[in-house]
């Protein structure tokens, strides 16, 4: 499905991975792959806060569209694909802090592992905790310890994933579409989580490419 993304981009969670390639997938890796080296190498290696906060902040002034071109049709178990997740993970939460704070809250509540703690949100959860961690998430990427970035934004998908599933029970016999809307959310949420949590492994082996 091809998609064309403005300033500024509505991104709802039907979209949550539907780039289609383009027409030359080759040229298409080499370039996410050397972008997304690059970026990392050189802002790493000389954190400059006001860099890195406007990296954070990039999609909020340019819209998705430059990242998604860059990285969106990559291999989730890669580094741009990795970034793009991170990104992307970011720009849902800023676009329904409310709805996101309510799930991810839900799921905290019926959580039965450590993730909520490693996800690292202000309990309860607000709109203004969602927002201010997917922030801190994002910023650990820039200017901290990746694969501990990549390991809260898994859990933050796994905690949201739970949420939905929580709800989506609740509206099963009221409201039968929405609840199989929020099982889908779970699902995409669940496959994100397990390709950030594998992409953290990778970059601890120095294997993330």
């Amino acid at each position: 499905m091809a998609e064309d993304f403005h300033k500024p981009t509505q991104f709802s969670g039907s979209k949550f991975e539907s780039f289609q390639g383009g027409d030359d997938p080759a040229s298409i890796s080499r370039v996410a792959h050397e972008t997304a080296q690059a970026l990392l190498a050189r802002v790493r290696s000389d954190p400059d806060p006001r860099i890195v906060e406007r990296l954070i902040a990039y999609t909020d002034e340019h819209g998705i569209d430059t990242v998604a071109e860059l990285w969106s049709r990559a291999a989730p178990r890669s580094l741009p694909g990795a970034l793009w997740r991170m990104y992307l993970i970011r720009l849902l939460i800023r676009q329904d802090p409310d709805g996101t704070a309510f799930l991810y809250q839900r799921g905290v509540d019926v959580a039965v592992s450590i993730d909520p703690v490693v996800a690292g949100a202000m309990i309860p959860t607000g709109p203004a905790e969602i927002i201010a961690v997917a922030d801190e998430i994002l910023r650990g990427v820039f200017s901290g310890d990746f694969a501990v970035a990549l390991d809260r934004a898994a859990a933050f998908c796994r905690v949201t994933g739970a949420g939905c599933t929580s709800v989506a029970d609740d509206l099963d016999a009221t409201e039968p579409a929405r609840s199989s809307e929020l099982t889908t959310r779970a699902l995409r949420f669940s496959t994100t989580a397990q390709d950030l949590a594998a992409c953290a492994r990778l970059w601890r082996h120095h294997s993330l490419d």
